[in-house]
Order: C-alpha cells, then structure tokens, then sequence
C-alpha cells in the first residue's frame, strides 16, 4: 500500500499595530503549486504579538488537509515560541522562566492545536528588508486596519 506525500504549504504571515495596544491587523499568504490565498482579519484593541500568532494560526486553520509546512515570518516571537520556549512553557503549567503566566496563552494554545496535524519548519525572516511575500502580508495587516477603522462608528474611530 502506498501512502499518499502530504502537500507541501508555504506560509507567510505578519501582523501590524496602529498603537500597542491598538488597532490590529494580520495578513497571511498560503501558497501551493500554483494556487496563493490570502487571509487577513483585524481586533479593535490588541497587541502586535497577538496579531503576529493570528496571522499564523489563521493560516494553519485554513489548511483542510495534513500538509508539510514551512511557515516563514519576520516575528521571533511566533518562531522562538515554537521552537524554543512552548515545552518548558507547557512543562511549567504554562509559566515562563519568571514563573510569570505566559502572555497570550490562548493563542499559543490555539497554534500548538492547529499546528498538530502538519509537519512544520518555523523560518525567521528580517522584516520590512524587501521579501516580496513578507512586505506584501504587511501591506494586507495595515489595509486591515484601515478597514476596520473605517467600518467603526465615528465615536470610536479616533486613532
């Protein structure tokens, strides 16, 4: 019996702040053989690093099938938090090496789930440094933010 190789995904993610905390936005860029998607959302008040762990898990949520993974990102936090601190975090009920809570643990717990049904390489880029995919998923997170304050009402869209 033979088994079928997973599909091979390329992610490429970033998250913006109109103030931090502030206005958020996160785009995200799928790319497979010769299909690309693109992804985005926004949050009224939040952080850049939660914005940053959205466009990931976004991206990994819209994935229908296991795939081999290489999501690729200007943020050491995504890339670290994956790689480095996530076990010691988790084998300390959620603590880091302060023994302070982990911030954003609720999307760190969200990627972790999204993140089980595919074979992933985390890859660091330097951001706002030409990458074509990189500068084009920061253009869609500001356009979000953007959106989002125009479709506030006017006693809330000050920024």
């Amino acid at each position: 019996m033979k088994t079928q190789e997973k599909p091979f995904v390329e992610i490429y993610a970033d998250g913006a702040c109109s103030g931090n905390p502030g206005m958020g936005g996160f785009g995200a860029i799928l790319k497979s053989r010769e299909k690309i998607k693109e992804i985005s959302g926004c949050q009224e008040t939040t952080t850049n690093n939660r914005m940053e762990l959205l466009g990931v898990i976004s991206a990994l949520e819209a994935l229908k099938t296991p795939c081999k993974v290489r999501v690729t990102t200007d943020s050491t936090y995504v890339v670290k938090g994956m790689t480095e601190w996530m076990r010691s975090w988790i084998k300390r009920g959620w603590r880091n090496s302060q023994k302070q809570e982990v911030l954003n643990r609720d999307l760190w717990e969200r990627l972790l789930k999204a993140s089980e049904a595919h074979e992933i390489e985390w890859a660091w880029i330097r951001g706002h440094n030409g990458h074509p995919e990189n500068e084009r998923c920061d253009e869609i997170a500001r356009e979000e933010i953007k959106r989002c304050r125009k479709s506030m009402p006017p006693s809330r869209s000050k920024a």
